[in-house]
């Protein structure tokens, strides 16, 4: 027993003469925070007036039946089919058409327009006439009213005619066409078609008041929906109410979107970004970096591997950034993970 305490004896000292040293070592060996940096380098930076709301259509007639008559539909040249729905159609392009020979021959309109030019070759020759000295001004006044009489009567039966063709007030496409069998008499005022031209949307908003030095005519607005994600939608502000409404503390405007490629459809809730101010060339950083103190903003920098505490003014700033105004320069390295357990002096290793 005795032997084997005399040969413990000098390994425990060994071991605690090594621990001691080991302590040392660490004592005197920094810590090292490891951080993630950034090189600042100018940006441009914009903010954006947030809003919501539904689009509408630039353009949409309902068009309704005028007379009764007989239902055909007509056939689409690009399809080959008759119109149906989502078809684009061109202005003055004959959608539907109402048959109805008993009004038509009532209508009598090639009599009306052989009279029509009866009684204009009678006013030209009375004219002729007058001129020589061969007939009275009453007999010129009366062949003149002759014609205007003959005119009028022509174009009502030519209007009356028109209304038994159903047309495309102006491009767009069918987005509502109630169905009736074909060949089957329908009645005045019945629904036939409903056209939109959306190639143009419109949004009305309703913007706090506080916002209304920002909003411009032809201000820049960016647009967002969950089903255009990828793609960038631009619109602009198109009308501007000058007053604000005394219950709901907002004015009223008007933005007209883009939308050439179709992407947005009437009826879709939309997002819409009016670019209220924008700067460039000008430093910006994320907002996360930022601490916020009793006395004020501050970020840390690294240089030499050192961080440097940094008080900052900031300025114009978004959801995601911020631009600073004083405080950092182009080419600061900025510490942008890691940056909460700093002090200002720290050693700092950087990490990717």
């Amino acid at each position: 027993m005795k032997k084997f305490i005399n040969g413990i004896l000098p390994l425990l000292v060994l071991i605690v003469i090594y621990s001691c040293n080991s302590d040392d070592s660490n004592i005197k060996t920094e810590i090292k925070i490891p951080v993630s940096v950034i090189s600042i380098k100018p940006q441009s930076i914009s903010r954006f007036i947030e809003t919501t709301g539904t689009v509408y259509s630039f353009k949409e007639a309902a068009m309704k039946s005028e007379l009764s008559g007989v239902y055909k539909l007509q056939r689409n040249p690009a399809t080959g089919r008759p119109f149906a729905l989502g078809d684009a159609v061109k202005a003055g392009q004959t959608l539907i058409r109402l048959e109805d020979k008993e009004f038509e021959n009532n209508l009598q309109i090639e009599g009306k327009k052989l009279n029509l030019e009866l009684a204009d070759n009678n006013h030209k020759k009375q004219q002729s006439l007058y001129d020589k000295g061969g007939v009275t001004q009453t007999e010129l006044k009366n062949s003149a009213i002759q014609y205007v009489n003959a005119k009028y009567a022509y174009e009502n039966a030519e209007i009356q005619m028109a209304k038994m063709s159903v047309k495309a007030p102006f491009d767009g496409v069918i987005v509502e066409l109630p169905y009736h069998t074909d060949g089957v008499k329908i009645d005045q005022g019945q629904t036939l078609l409903k056209v939109m031209q959306y190639d143009k949307l419109l949004m009305d908003v309703k913007l706090p008041e506080k916002y209304l030095p920002e909003v411009r005519m032809n201000q820049l607005v960016q647009i967002s929906n969950y089903t255009v994600a990828r793609d960038t939608i631009y619109g602009k502000i198109s009308q501007i109410s000058p007053v604000i409404n005394a219950d709901t503390r907002t004015f009223q405007s008007i933005l007209q979107i883009d939308n050439d490629k179709r992407l947005l459809r009437p009826g879709m809730f939309i997002k819409a970004f009016i670019l209220s101010e924008k700067r460039d060339d000008t430093i910006v950083i994320p907002k996360e970096t930022i601490i916020s103190r009793q006395d004020g903003k501050v970020v840390f920098t690294v240089e030499n591997g050192i961080a440097s505490e940094k008080k900052i003014t900031t300025g114009l700033e978004n959801a995601d950034v911020i631009e600073v105004v004083s405080g950092l320069k182009v080419n600061d390295r900025l510490v942008i993970s890691g940056f909460e357990t700093l002090r200002n002096k720290s050693k700092v290793s950087i990490i990717q």
